[in-house]
């Protein structure tokens, strides 16, 4: 069958290349393109907050928003399917047409990141966590309530059309964006190969992950082609255990979560990223309340309306306002805005852990500990200066046995039975996390005193781990 390129347009990306969509144009009026989903405000909504939450202050050329990245994961969506439906379909019973998993694939990619609020996951941390909610959370309830009824209604894909009974399911693509919750309760009612497909959006490679990767390593400038997508994808495949990589692709695998934790190292955890963050979590408590009030599952009209334009519009307002408070805080954000960053850092030090056991049994599992220990090693005409202690943590790689949807298995070319990724030797080579420890103080002053604290922290801890 010929392709229709009347019902097909084309979206130009610097990673993927074209990325195709359905569009409106000849269309049945009853019949919903991807087009109305990627148009809708929901989806607009993430060409207003970035891709990296503060890193675009530190990177100038990281100015990409979330919506670039939403493409790029429905695309890369279409590209693992093609590949791996075949094997999904051998490994499963009752799996959907081709055309109906693509279309959920690509639309949980398309809508993976619709709950971000302004900052991104800096937004959970410091706002939606007292409600109990992550951005996936808010998602899957956007994806129900305000799309649901326009998903029901997408007949294809570029590819194919599904079949004349299949309607595609909103609740389906809500699951797949949740990260597994190591409940089984939480599978009941869903079918295998929608809990296989979950891999593709919680495990150890995901659309997700694969295209962060590489747009972020290409438009902060650290590298052009930071890993070997194409051939990491072709010796993936599903098996009865789950998504799977054969041992050639490894290697492949292994350099991709090398790369992904380098970003993590030189953009994500940046020293003055983290100092930035640090100033915004001073400030966000004071600042909300002004902006928006409450918990966003019940406020989803104006949720729609908060994004990090608003945000940066509203507060860099303020200076000039006749309240006395809002002048005040609008003056500590225009120095944000500004880069005048209050936090300065004194020193740093990097440690790599090979179990959950032995980063949890580290001081630097307590900031507050740490923070305190520094304080009482310095001379006391400097104890009381101003001092964060700021823990970024990265992890590489599963250390135990992950909830059932986000495995990876490895098939070796000695062994017909695939097994779990985090039991096999050269995985297990690689680091589980690691953490970068900094102290910030105000300035500069005590750089030297700040180093020769911690280093005497540092000597403590291991001189007591020592004599354990």
């Amino acid at each position: 069958m010929s392709r229709d390129f009347s019902t097909e347009s084309l979206a130009h990306d610097p990673i993927h290349g074209y990325i195709r969509f359905v569009s409106r144009s000849g269309l049945p009026p009853d019949e919903v393109a991807e087009q109305d989903i990627i148009d809708h405000p929901w989806v607009q909504r993430m060409r207003q907050i970035h891709q990296l939450q503060t890193a675009w202050w530190v990177f100038p050329s990281a100015e990409h928003m979330r919506f670039q990245h939403v493409l790029g994961v429905m695309h890369l969506g279409s590209r693992v399917v093609a590949e791996w439906y075949d094997s999904l379909r051998d490994s499963c019973a009752n799996v959907p047409s081709q055309a109906y998993v693509e279309s959920i694939v690509r639309l949980a990619g398309l809508l993976h990141d619709v709950g971000h609020g302004p900052f991104g996951h800096f937004f959970d941390d410091q706002y939606l966590g007292q409600y109990g909610l992550t951005h996936e959370d808010l998602g899957a309830a956007i994806i129900e309530r305000e799309l649901g009824h326009l998903l029901r209604n997408i007949r294809r894909t570029p590819n194919g059309s599904l079949q004349p009974l299949e309607v595609i399911d909103p609740q389906q693509i809500a699951w797949l964006i949740q990260r597994p919750k190591g409940d089984p309760a939480d599978e009941d009612g869903h079918p295998d190969w929608l809990r296989k497909l979950r891999a593709l959006f919680s495990g150890i490679y995901t659309v997700d992950n694969m295209d962060f990767v590489l747009r972020d390593a290409y438009m902060s400038g650290y590298n052009t082609k930071a890993f070997d997508l194409s051939r990491l994808i072709h010796y993936s495949f599903f098996t009865p255990q789950g998504l799977t990589i054969h041992s050639r692709g490894l290697p492949t695998l292994i350099n991709f979560i090398e790369t992904r934790a380098n970003l993590f190292r030189t953009i994500y955890f940046h020293r003055t990223v983290r100092s930035l963050d640090l100033s915004l979590e001073e400030l966000f408590p004071r600042t909300m309340p002004h902006l928006f009030d409450g918990n966003p599952l019940g406020h989803l009209d104006a949720y729609r309306e908060l994004t990090e334009t608003s945000f940066l519009v509203d507060v860099g307002r303020w200076p000039h306002h006749e309240d006395a408070e809002l002048r005040e805080l609008g003056e500590q954000w225009r120095q944000i805005l500004c880069r005048q960053v209050g936090w300065k850092m004194a020193v740093e030090r990097s440690f790599n852990f090979h179990t959950t056991a032995a980063e949890r049994m580290t001081i630097f599992s307590e900031p507050d500990l740490v923070s305190n220990r520094v304080r009482d090693r310095l001379a006391p005409e400097d104890r009381d200066i101003p001092l964060n202690v700021d823990v970024a943590r990265h992890y590489h790689r599963p250390s135990e046995r992950l909830p059932a949807g986000g495995q990876n298995f490895l098939l070796d070319v000695a062994s017909s039975v695939p097994q779990e990724l985090d039991d096999d030797e050269l995985f297990r080579a690689l680091p589980v996390s690691f953490i970068v420890v900094r102290v910030y103080t105000r300035d500069h002053q005590h750089d030297a005193a700040v180093a020769a604290a911690l280093n005497a922290v540092l000597g403590d801890a291991i001189d007591a781990k020592t004599n354990m």
